[in-house]
This record gives structure tokens, sequence and C-alpha cells, in this order.
């Protein structure tokens, strides 16, 4: 990982004022932007294997008449990091801004910039090394620093999330359960007893979203709001925010904008929270501390990300009669009745976007193809929750990944039942039901919340509930002639598909986890059969009642808070069995995601510099 501090590289980011970690991962600091591989990899989709890198790095390529003609170890190395970020096919995210005025396209000029801080911030959140490690990386110019900077950009880091966060780099160690939201020599059981030793209000501070955990000076831990914590970051965030504030003529949006970006600084999200479940305008930014997936030990603590977006009208149009069902749905919960929700929140928007640019926890390596926020429990119990389809980026992910997954996975009969329509239905009802079934344990909900209750096992019971239970809702749907019922086979076999596509996201993945999870629950009730071929296929009479079955038994565990049972069902069911195993050995030829090159958000900060 060593190189001169004057490479150059090094110099190119010093001369372009790359004084800050986000500075130093956009794509405005250095010659090579940050969301595309190296030159010598760049858009070689056919680099499948270490064979053909290696073949590449000895053929006629620019690199290979650089080096000798047998590989030594530094291109061997680097061509194991290019066939490893090869498994990401890159997509250029182009969105349309011809309907937008000047004054907006200046608005989300100033957002795509605050969306870059998010990126220093979560390099930060992700690991204290971080920062020091990319400037290490970025005065390497050698063939593999450039290799290592590569990968080390689509994870944040260095270890890779499709490899069960294996590091990718010489002398790191094992990813920290905790990130760096806890002390680097503290230990789960010690900050646990130290919660459970505090007051109330303290404990409360402790456990929430937005609070690191440090030594005070006599080494006592200590609760640190994230205003202090990252406090040049966000003072410099919420530069940007009012900048796009005071450029754009949307109401709701300038009300956001300002709102969070007073967040940012008194550490109190609630108010710019309710801004942004009342948005009402073109463009659709999600900018703050949001997801807990990276605090492994306990869920606790909030990651920073970004999504900057226009809203697509016509789409979105399209999904209001789901928000008509909801109460509806809540009601038809397969569960003991004390569990199910009253009165839902009343305001459930659901929106369909087109992402201009990602950045943060946001663009981690596998990309969201949707998200249901905000996670604060208050709001969602008042107001409800916002869906966000990101439509283009499921329509990357459906034609790169998915069909030619399908391909391969599925028996031939079952194959042309897999198309884009189910996918996105059953990514948005994924999104619909995380705001449905138990949000805090009990009868009537009167407990502690779920997430606070299953500790580090919440990230993922979340998403297989919200998986299986999204089916249970269309099926539902079909049944009362909202959706039509002959989509039925569809929408089960797609989700075949996608199980596929899920899995492979890594061991270290809730998702991936929470689908294996479910693969073998259908499994043991012959809904998902395999064939003498290997190939999959559904049977859609078990795969309705397995799907019922299933939604009962987790939504059940989480409105009893039962960590143990919770535990037993993990240990039994989150396991690749050897017919999965057999398709997932087949699959090494197919990306297994995107890798988004925001090219549009780069044009725009070129015309609004």
């Amino acid at each position: 990982m060593g190189g001169a501090a004057g490479s150059p590289r090094a110099r190119a980011c010093q001369e372009r004022g790359a004084r800050t970690v986000e500075s130093a991962i956009s794509p405005l600091a250095c010659r090579r932007p940050v969301h595309e591989p190296p030159a010598e990899f760049a858009g070689d989709r056919t680099m499948r294997t270490p064979i053909i890198a290696a073949c590449i790095l000895a053929a006629g390529t620019a690199l290979a008449a650089e080096s000798p003609p047998f590989p030594d170890a530094e291109q061997l190395a680097a061509a194991r990091l290019a066939e490893m970020s090869a498994r990401l096919a890159p997509v250029d995210i182009e969105v349309d801004l011809s309907g937008l005025p000047g004054d907006e396209r200046a608005a989300l000029a100033s957002l795509v910039r605050a969306g870059y801080v998010a990126d220093g911030i979560f390099l930060r959140q992700l690991w204290a090394g971080n920062p020091a490690l990319l400037m290490q990386l970025l005065a390497d110019d050698s063939l593999v620093g450039r290799a290592r900077l590569d990968y080390f950009r689509i994870n944040k880091g260095p270890w890779s999330q499709l490899d069960a966060e294996a590091p990718f780099l010489p002398g790191v160690g094992p990813k920290p359960g905790g990130s760096n939201y806890y002390p680097a020599d503290a230990t789960r059981d010690e900050v646990q007893a130290w919660i459970t030793s505090l007051d109330e209000g303290a404990r409360s501070q402790a456990t929430g979203f937005f609070t690191t955990i440090r030594r005070d000076a006599g080494g006592k831990l200590m609760a640190v709001p994230y205003s202090l914590e990252y406090q040049d970051e966000l003072a410099e965030m919420a530069r940007h925010l009012r900048a796009a504030a005071a450029a754009t003529t949307q109401p709701t949006l300038r009300d956001y904008l300002e709102s969070r970006a007073a967040a940012l600084a008194s550490n109190d999200y609630y108010a710019s929270d309710v801004a942004w479940m009342k948005l009402d305008a073109s463009i659709e930014p999600t900018i703050g501390p949001y997801e807990v997936y990276e605090d492994e030990w306990f869920n606790y603590k909030a990651a920073f990300e970004a999504f900057v977006a226009l809203r697509d009208d016509v789409e979105t149009a399209k999904l209001e009669r789901f928000g008509e069902h909801l109460q509806w749905l809540e009601d038809r919960l397969p569960i003991d009745p004390a569990y199910r929700r009253a009165k839902l929140g009343a305001l459930a928007p659901l929106r369909v976007v087109n992402i201009v640019f990602a950045g943060g926890d946001g663009n981690r390596g596998v990309q969201l193809a949707a998200f249901n926020l905000p996670n604060d429990e208050r709001i969602v119990n008042e107001m409800g929750s916002k869906r966000v389809m990101l439509k283009n980026f499921q329509r990357a992910k459906f034609e790169n990944v998915l069909l030619p997954i399908s391909r391969i996975a599925l028996a031939p009969e079952d194959r042309r039942h897999v198309d884009f329509d189910a996918f996105f239905t059953h990514i948005l009802m994924h999104e619909v039901m995380h705001g449905l079934g138990p949000n805090n344990v009990g009868r009537g909900g009167t407990g502690e919340s779920v997430r606070q209750a299953l500790k580090e096992l919440f990230s993922v019971m979340e998403e297989a509930k919200a998986d299986v239970s999204g089916l249970w809702a269309l099926q539902q749907l079909m049944d009362k002639g909202v959706l039509d019922a002959t989509q039925a086979r569809s929408m089960y076999t797609t989700f075949l598909a996608s199980a596929f596509r899920t899995l492979r996201f890594g061991t270290g993945s809730a998702h991936a986890r929470g689908m294996a999870l479910q693969v073998n629950y259908y499994l043991d009730a012959g809904a998902f059969r395999v064939g003498q071929d290997g190939g999959f296929s559904v049977d859609l009479a078990k795969a309705r009642k397995a799907t019922e079955s299933l939604t009962r038994e987790l939504m059940t565990l989480q409105a009893t808070g039962d960590y143990e049972g919770t535990q037993a069902l993990f240990a039994r069911m989150i396991v690749i069995r050897p017919e999965v195993q057999a398709v997932l050995d087949r699959l090494d030829g197919v990306p297994v995601d995107i890798r988004p090159r925001f090219v549009t958000a780069a044009r725009l900060l070129e015309e609004h510099p």
C-alpha cells in the first residue's frame, strides 16, 4: 500500500484542493472519478475469471506493454482485485434534466455536493482507520495501488462486502462488529453492561440513532452526539443544503433542506424527518443518518447516506392505489389481532424516483433498489413512513443481473414468467411491509421497539419479514381484485429468481441472510422444487401457504420480542444448502450487482462549479 506522497494521483488531489476525506473520494478531487474503475479495467464486462484477468494483463494492453512477459506478484494481485471489482457491472446513470429550470438545477448541484460529504462521514463511521488508509492508497500510483484504491472506493473500506466482509488489503484485520460507533478497545459485553447500568434518559441517548460511544478522560464510556463527533463535516453539509434551499422555488423542498441543515447542528432530526415526509417536489433528496446495518453489535447507530433524485410523476401516480389499502392489509395480517396496529400513521407517501447521485452508506457495494424511511419509531407510529422506489437502479439490476440469473437458475418452463413489473412491484411491497406489522413488542405494541428487543438480529429479521410479507400482501391484493390475479405465477417466479440474486450479496449482508432463511423455508414446504437438471421451479399452491405461514412466524417473533426464538430460527435456517450452492456456483459469469457511474451528476457539477 506504500507509495510516494508526491505521486501523480496525490499531487492531482492536492492541486484540486482535496483537503478532506469526502473530497478525496469525490470525482472532483482526482483525475479518475470515484465511480469509475481504473482505466485499464473500465467497462470490461468480460473479465469474470482470474484467467481472463491475467490474460488481459499479459496481452497486448498498455499495462502488459509496461510489464514483464510473465505476471509478477503485483500484477496478479491487481488482476485479482480487478476480477473482484468486475462482479459489479458498470452502469452509466443518466437522468433527463431538460424539464428542470435553472434554479432547480443549481439546487440539485448543491445537493450532490452535500451527498459527497456523506461519503466522508460514512468512511469514518465504518472504521476509524479509513481516512488515513484512503490517503495512503491515493499516494500509491503503482498498478496494484490503483486496483486497491478502486476496490476500496467500491466498499468504502478495506473489507469486501461480497466476500463476507473479508479484508482485501494486507495488514488489515477483521471488520469491527461495532464499526466505529464504539471505542476500538471496547467489547460488546462491556458496552451492553454499561448501557444496562444507565438511568432511562441516559440509556435512551446511549442506544439512540445519533450518538457514538466514546471514552472520557478517565476511560469511562460516554455518549457523544453526532453533531459534535462529525462537527466539521456536518457544517460543510449544512452549507450545501442551505445553498440548495436558497436556490429552489419549491416550498416543501426548501422547508426540508432548511430543517435538515438545522438538525445537523442540533442533533434533533425529528422536525426534519417530518418535513421530509411532507416533501412534495420534483427533486427528492434523502440526506442524513438512517440505516443501522453497520452497527452489527446492536443495530442502534445510524449511518450517513445520501440519495439525490428526481421524482417520476407518471410512475408515482400509478402507485397511489396501494396507499389506500395499507390499513386493510394491517387488519388482515396473519398474526394474533392483539399484535396488529389499530391505526397506522395517516401519512404514508409512495415515490418513484430516478437517482442522480448516491453517496455514503447509500453507495457501498450492492446498491439499493428502494428504501423505506425514516426509521425513527416515533415518526412511524405517528405518521407512517415513506417508500421510495429507485426505478433507474431497479431497471439496471433487472437487465444486467436478474434476467441472466433466471436463464441459469430456473427450470426452462419458469424462465418466461420473469418480468420487470413483478420485480418492481415486489420491491415496492417489500418497502410497504417495513411499515406494517409490529413496531413495538407486546400486546397493543406497548413495549420497547422491536429493533431494541432483537438487537443485532433485527436487520436480518426485518429484511426477511418484509420480503415474505410483501408476497403475502400482493396475494391479498390479487384476491381483492386490486391487482391482476393472473400475475401470481410471475410474482412468485420472479421472486425465486431474485432470491439467487440476493443470496450472492454475501453472508455479511442482512438481505442475503434473510433470503437464505426464506429459501430454506420454501424448500422445506415444497413450494420451491429442484429438477433433475438442478433448475428451480415454483409450486404455486404450496408457495401461497408457505408465504402466509412464514409471515405469521416472523411477525410473531417480532411482536413478542423473542430474541432467543429468533436466534434459534436463524441457527437452523440461515444456511446455504447443496442444491442452492450448486446454482450459485453456475452464476460465476453473471454480475452480482451494478456499479453506478453518475454521469449526469458529474455534468451538473461542471455546469455549476
